[in-house]
């Protein structure tokens, strides 16, 4: 019985899953194909098949991955102290905003999690951690004498993400420049708290 390199495995999926964000967020979930995704990746249908079952499986995924991405950030971040590992998670956040193409990303999200239930409460479960894990090294920048939170931590937690969201929402402008807003993004956040300006 052949054994499964789990590394090369997870660097298969992920791969998939990359190529096919793409071509969601170019052409929208239902119009792309099966084949266009294997065509993109070049992989065979079989070998596709073999990491997921159906094309939303691959949707899904996207979003799985996102969360385990998110939670290896966040442990990096607790190694920092509180207020730069705020300031890492943020810019971690921001980087998908980066790429003009998450635009077509997002607005299919929305469409699909509309329709899609469970897509709808991973997207939540997601942003649910994000949030929770923001609150704690607020909190306890806020306890370290780093920054003064006006507000309660989950409360600011809440305000964080919106911030970045902001960068999400503005990219179906064609002179929106997020790549340029990420350092006044985090000037905005600094003087929110009350720490000193990166």
């Amino acid at each position: 019985m052949r054994t499964v390199d789990p590394v090369k495995h997870a660097a298969k999926k992920r791969h998939i899953t990359d190529t096919a964000a793409g071509l969601f967020a170019e052409k929208g979930f239902d119009r792309t194909t099966v084949a266009d995704i294997c065509k993109a990746a070049d992989i065979s249908t079989g070998s596709l098949f073999h990491y997921f079952p159906t094309k939303r499986a691959i949707f899904l995924e996207i979003f799985e991955q996102d969360g385990r991405d998110n939670a290896e950030v966040f442990a990096q971040a607790k190694t920092l102290s509180p207020w730069d590992g705020v300031l890492m998670v943020v810019d971690h956040l921001c980087v998908p905003a980066l790429d003009r193409s998450v635009a077509g990303l997002v607005l299919e999200v929305v469409a699909q999690a509309s329709r899609d239930p469970e897509l709808w409460n991973l997207i939540a479960r997601n942003e649910q951690v994000v949030r929770d894990e923001l609150a704690v090294l607020l909190q306890q920048a806020h306890d370290a004498g780093q920054i003064t939170l006006p507000v309660s931590a989950r409360t600011a937690a809440t305000w964080v993400q919106g911030l970045v969201d902001g960068l999400f929402g503005r990219l179906v402008d064609p002179d929106f420049d997020a790549s340029g807003q990420v350092s006044t993004l985090r000037l905005i956040l600094s003087r929110f708290v009350g720490a000193q300006a990166p």
